[in-house]
């Protein structure tokens, strides 16, 4: 796990080095444990290493092949880089190191783009033709690696964090319209390849992109499974779909405990988190390290779920860490959450990972985490009156969206405002899609590659690789997910929704655990803002910046300032804190 950037130009001028420079040391906190910096002409690469696999010098980056005529950063985890590196070697290519960073560069030899294809993982790299100049720009299937970039006439720059492209400047920082559509109206969420700003995109998942030496820009979408039924599947019943989901998923997680250091659980004490920890110790792992966080009651909210964590740890008497944060430090540490995201994130889970995984890392380099369930095995509240819909669009909206069109023309100041309703057309486009079988089919299918994409997975990459900590995601093992979207939903959507994961977790964890309501990662404080948190937001909003940016009507400010608790979006986040998390996200990075 990693942090990469580079420079491609097209102008003859050879590529920025400072630039490069400056954007590696933004990344510092991804990769605290070597840094790089290789510049080949036009093209220059910088990386910054976390030591997981390869522990060597032989395994640092950016790393280069000059028999193959390759040069690759890299960042991630190829799981099955030994059964790869082992066909490679059958196929006569010799290794210098024992990574997985070696194993993509051959890879990438012997079947150009389609090896990632082959790859079971996490990533995003870039790769430099010396013979024919051309740059490869890849990105895994779920976008669990961020990778970003800016482009003008004269050359691409890109980097695994968006503030690094900032520090390496000529960045057109303008507000973007539609992706500020999306983020107050798609709850914050902001699909590729747009950011909040004009001169700023990402590379979407599943995607790898060729950049030829004259600038020339081929995209290749490598991975879209089908959410439809299949034949051969017809008569399976239940417990049938319980085994195949529990047999690969214990594989997913089996897969990810791929390293040459300790890996760790990240332990909320939901079903999602629980069922890792339970399948670990059917895997035989002793002495497994787990995390858990709780905050301070607020407004009657409880601030934790600690009686759930404790139980599964008792359970599997795992080595338990149990972190409670006060609101005194939870104040304390928001500017520095806000300064490890790479775009503005309102979910309130931000800093509940981030000092988690201040703790986590201070213990182990590499956790498990539970994010994908709930999308891939239809865990919202959302999915099941979706089952009987005859306008999934209108459905779809009507529960996920914060605002319409019409209600957020009355909200942000005319300049800001799109000419039309882009993120509800977004949306439609996606569902509309055919290879979905059903509209509950289609709800996953967008929640699994675009909302998911978005915002839990980039929150749990920004939130633990601030502290050089490596995040996996069993729930997000592609093949795992393959099976899963081919379940007819309404197995998914038993016992209130993730009903076949709930039957895989009857056969492995308490039901406790699996029987109460569902839970979420609660910081009460910044749902019903008051106090000291309604002081720095209203702050910020009147900030002589902020002012003459304008994003907001004040009369709409106000309305939010008189009644902070009372109003919550649909989804039960904080208006408030939407409006000033995006403000303060900006005037941190100096934007």
């Amino acid at each position: 796990m990693c942090g990469i950037a580079g420079e491609i130009r097209f102008d003859g001028a050879f590529a920025d080095t400072s630039a490069v420079a400056r954007m590696t040391d933004a990344l510092a906190p991804r990769g605290p444990d070597g840094s790089g910096i290789l510049a080949q002409g036009r093209v220059a690469f910088g990386h910054r290493r976390l030591k997981i696999i390869d522990l060597s010098e032989k395994a640092a980056q950016p790393m280069s092949d000059p028999a193959l005529g390759l040069t690759v950063v890299f960042n991630g985890c190829i799981y099955n880089y030994p059964e790869l590196r082992r066909e490679l070697e059958a196929d006569g290519y010799a290794f210098f190191s024992h990574g997985d960073t070696e194993v993509v560069l051959k890879a990438f030899d012997k079947w150009g783009q389609a090896c990632v294809e082959r790859f079971h993982g996490m990533f995003a790299f870039a790769i430099h033709e010396r013979d024919t100049g051309a740059v490869t720009l890849a990105r895994d299937r779920f976008g669990i690696k961020p990778l970003y970039y800016s482009e003008t006439n004269d050359r691409i720059r890109f980097a695994s964090f968006l503030p690094a492209l900032l520090k390496a400047g000529g960045i057109d920082t303008d507000i973007d319209r539609e992706a500020l559509h999306n983020y107050m109206s798609f709850h914050a969420v902001v699909p590729p390849p747009r950011t909040i700003m004009k001169g700023v995109r990402k590379l979407p998942p599943a995607t790898t992109r060729t950049i030829g030496a004259d600038g020339s820009i081929e995209d290749r979408v490598y991975w879209q499974p089908a959410y439809e039924r299949r034949r051969e599947d017809a008569g399976l019943k239940r417990d049938d779909w319980r085994d195949r989901v529990h047999d690969a998923l214990r594989l997913a997680v089996r897969r990810r405990m791929v390293a040459d250091v300790p890996v760790g659980v990240l332990l909320s004490g939901g079903v999602d988190s629980s069922l890792i920890v339970g399948l670990l110790a059917e895997e035989g792992q002793k002495d497994l390290m787990t995390f858990s966080i709780g905050f301070e009651e607020a407004n009657g909210e409880k601030g934790d779920e600690f009686v759930y964590s404790d139980l599964i740890a008792e359970t599997f008497k795992t080595d338990h860490h149990k972190i409670f944060v006060p609101s005194a430090d939870l104040i304390r540490h928001l500017p520095d959450t806000i300064a490890a995201m790479s775009e503005p994130m309102v979910s309130y889970d931000n800093i509940g990972f981030f000092l988690l995984s201040r703790e986590v890392s201070k213990h182990v380099k590499v956790v498990q985490s539970g994010q994908g369930a709930d999308e891939v095995f239809a865990g919202y509240h959302w999915y099941p009156p979706l089952a009987e819909s005859d306008d999934v669009v209108g459905d779809y909206a009507n529960v996920f969206f914060d605002r319409t069109h019409a209600t957020l023309a009355g909200q942000l100041d005319e300049r800001w405002m799109a000419g039309s309703d882009v993120s509800r057309s977004l949306v439609s486009e996606h569902l509309q899609r055919g290879g979905a079988a059903t509209p509950v089919d289609r709800a996953l299918r967008l929640d699994s590659h675009v909302m998911l994409v978005d915002d839990p997975v980039k929150r749990v990459d920004n939130m633990t690789m601030a502290w050089g900590l490596e995040a996996r995601v069993p729930f997000l093992d592609h093949e795992l997910v393959e099976l899963a979207a081919t379940i007819p939903p309404e197995f998914k959507l038993l016992d209130n929704g993730k009903g076949v994961l709930k039957d895989v977790a009857r056969q492995v964890v308490p039901h406790e655990v699996i029987d109460r309501k569902k839970g979420y990662f609660p910081v009460p404080q910044l749902k019903y803002i008051q106090g000291e948190y309604l002081d720095m937001v209203r702050d910020a909003m009147g900030s002589r910046v902020a002012r003459e940016r304008g994003l907001f009507r004040q009369d709409y400010l106000e309305t939010l300032y008189a009644d902070p608790a009372g109003r919550i979006t649909p989804l039960q986040g904080s208006e408030l804190w939407q409006v000033a998390l995006l403000e303060m996200w900006l005037q941190t990075h100096g934007v």
